[in-house]
């Protein structure tokens, strides 16, 4: 029994941090590019949510389709938040773009909330997600099936493209020496351009797979997902795309751990977060798998 019970909150664990590692990798991508802390991302992964909705909702388009147009919109609107918010203060000191960052973030939810309401509304469920499958004594929803499945295949394409392709090689470079990248002809807007693109639609994604999980969204759904995402890439070691999975499973499986076998202090999970993220830049302020 006690056996069955710690496979039932492990599938659920692993399923979080899976949602999890997709998030923090947006955040450790931008950073790794640009040395800038995208705090619009879990803005952006709340859009997509109000995408998928009012694509069935308006226009009645299939499921899979809302989806898809969800993240072909995220990635737009990614590029238009790092044309408006980023490159203009390129070359200005750090303290710009961090205010202009976090400027975009209220913006976005403050726009949400005009156009689209402030009242959660609830987010269309396919039934097979919700269905529940028993192996062996375990119950696992559909969505547990499923999210690490997407989540492993999107990013294996990811590590694909940053590691094989010239794109990947430019975004590397960029990462090691902004100048220098330019020196040897890289272009950079474009480069930039697209890893905002790319974080983006790893944010739709994610947000997809949440919303399946909690079928409730509202204008302000994305700030605690994209914290505790942050404070995973940090752990794992931001601008590591490997030590950003990896905190995003510990940062996963500790939350849904807490709650299940420490009933009685799943309130201060976050705390707990907070403490080994502490821990973690004190004594490897680089993260795990970071670089110093």
């Amino acid at each position: 029994m006690n056996l069955n019970i710690f496979l039932q909150n492990l599938s659920n664990g692993i399923s979080l941090g899976c949602l999890f590692a997709l998030i923090a990798i947006g955040y450790t991508m931008v950073y790794g590019v640009l040395r800038l802390i995208n705090f619009a991302h879990g803005d952006i992964f709340m859009m997509a949510t109000f995408f998928v909705y009012y694509a069935i909702a308006l226009f009645s388009l299939p499921w899979g389709v809302a989806c898809l147009v969800a993240v072909v919109l995220a990635m737009l609107l990614g590029r238009t938040v790092e044309r408006i918010a980023y490159k203009p203060l390129r070359n200005a000191p750090r303290i710009s773009s961090l205010c202009s960052a976090i400027g975009m973030s209220f913006l976005l939810e403050n726009f949400a909330i005009v156009v689209f309401g402030g009242r959660p509304k609830a987010f269309y469920r396919p039934e097979f997600f919700s269905k529940i499958f028993i192996l062996g004594g375990v119950r696992i929803p559909g969505v547990n099936f499923i999210t690490p499945i997407v989540s492993i295949i999107f990013l294996l394409i990811l590590t694909y493209i940053v590691y094989r392709t010239k794109t990947g090689l430019a975004m590397r470079a960029i990462s090691k020496d902004f100048d220098t990248a330019k020196l040897m002809g890289i272009n950079l807007d474009r480069t930039i351009s697209f890893t905002f693109i790319l974080g983006s639609g790893l944010a739709a994604i994610g947000a997809v797979l949440w919303a399946l999980r909690y079928p409730q969204i509202w204008p302000f759904m994305g700030v605690f997902p994209g914290w505790r995402a942050f404070i995973a890439a940090v752990i794992g070691g931001i601008g590591s795309i490997r030590g950003a999975m990896v905190g995003g499973f510990m940062v996963g499986l500790l939350t849904i751990m807490i709650v299940a076998f420490m009933p009685g202090l799943a309130g201060y999970k976050d705390a707990f977060i907070f403490i080994i993220l502490i821990f973690v830049l004190l004594f490897k302020p680089e993260g795990i798998f970071g670089e110093e």
